[in-house]
């Protein structure tokens, strides 16, 4: 049974230098008051480093312990949507160009997204073009792109690019807006609570603007389980049937929408697992991922849930669905 990872980042050191000069007034690297090295939003820690982010040999390693055959890595937030246009797509090379030698010099471990300065439509376009020459299998966007919403028009050259190539798209969140305001400095509370908003409200953006109906050959990814779609589908319905204003853009009841993405298994309870499973409509949809190397990742425990499944869905979701959407 092959086991392929489609929920794991890497990233370089020269990427963190190029964010601690260029990240303005808003991004910082510095220690938490836990004494972690994390990069911080408006005064709030939402990414903790940890070496595994820029070592590959001890990713392969990690890898074999825990019985994972292929990763396909991909940048974590902030990703490049940070600095000027020339800094941005700079960002964007330095990590998609070390992707791609990672996935020459280890062919059958590493496959990888690319990351796109998605701020300036022209340069994503032409570094989508470069990267999938070099190799990439699909893309990675953050569910909000320095604030904007993915569903934003000066970002649909880029969603046509993407959506003419029938690519998988991997939506992972970053610090939702706003999080000053909920006070997401207290209790690190970015990556339990901030991170799932941020997926949720992009996700019922684009099934209720029709925005999947309109790019329906890309596939999208939601990360960590779909964040609390699964646990919101009744709810997205009920609205939709009630309330005109979510009913505007699409007939269709969004938990039908809801069938047509995919979702990862980054998720800690097996009662979750099973819950997005329902709510996908089929074991077809979810795709294995652990979120590694971040503090909270866990390949073999994501892993274990996906084999706790009756056998035939283990396998599917633990690889064949990503050898079938990435064409593996």
């Amino acid at each position: 049974m092959s086991v392929i990872d489609v929920h794991t980042h890497m990233l370089t050191l020269d990427y963190l230098e190029l964010l601690r000069a260029h990240g303005g007034d808003r991004y910082a690297l510095k220690k938490t008051k836990a004494g972690q090295d994390a990069i911080h939003l408006d005064g709030a820690p939402f990414m903790t480093l940890t070496p595994g982010m820029w070592d590959y040999d001890l990713r392969i390693r990690r890898m074999d312990e825990a019985k994972v055959d292929v990763a396909i890595v991909s940048l974590t937030c902030p990703n490049v949507y940070w600095g000027d246009r020339a800094t941005s797509l700079r960002a964007a090379r330095l990590v998609n160009d070390s992707m791609a030698e990672q996935q020459r010099a280890k062919p059958d471990r590493i496959r990888w997204f690319a990351s796109l300065p998605w701020q300036f439509a022209d340069d994503a376009v032409a570094e989508l073009k470069r990267s999938r020459e070099g190799g990439a299998v699909g893309v990675m966007v953050l569910a909000n792109i320095d604030g904007r919403d993915l569903t934003d028009p000066a970002f649909t050259p880029v969603w046509q690019a993407i959506n003419d190539l029938g690519l998988p798209v991997l939506v992972h969140p970053t610090a939702p807006q706003g999080i000053r305001h909920m006070h997401m400095d207290e209790f690190g509370l970015v990556p339990p609570i901030g991170f799932m908003i941020d997926t949720t409200l992009a996700f019922a953006r684009m099934i209720l603007s029709g925005f999947i109906d309109r790019f329906a050959n890309v596939k999208l990814i939601a990360a960590h389980g779909g964040a609390t779609l699964p646990y919101l589908a009744g709810r997205l319905d009920r609205c939709h049937e009630m309330i005109p204003a979510c009913a505007e853009a699409v007939k269709e009841k969004p938990s039908v929408y809801l069938q047509r993405i995919y979702y990862d298994t980054v998720v800690y309870d097996q009662r979750a697992l099973e819950l997005c499973i329902s709510v996908a409509g089929s074991p077809e949809r979810l795709l294995y991922g652990s979120d590694y190397p971040h503090n909270i990742g866990d390949m073999a425990g994501c892993l274990a849930r996906v084999n706790a499944l009756p056998p035939d869905q283990a396998k599917r979701i633990a690889g064949r669905n990503a050898e079938r959407a990435f064409g593996l």
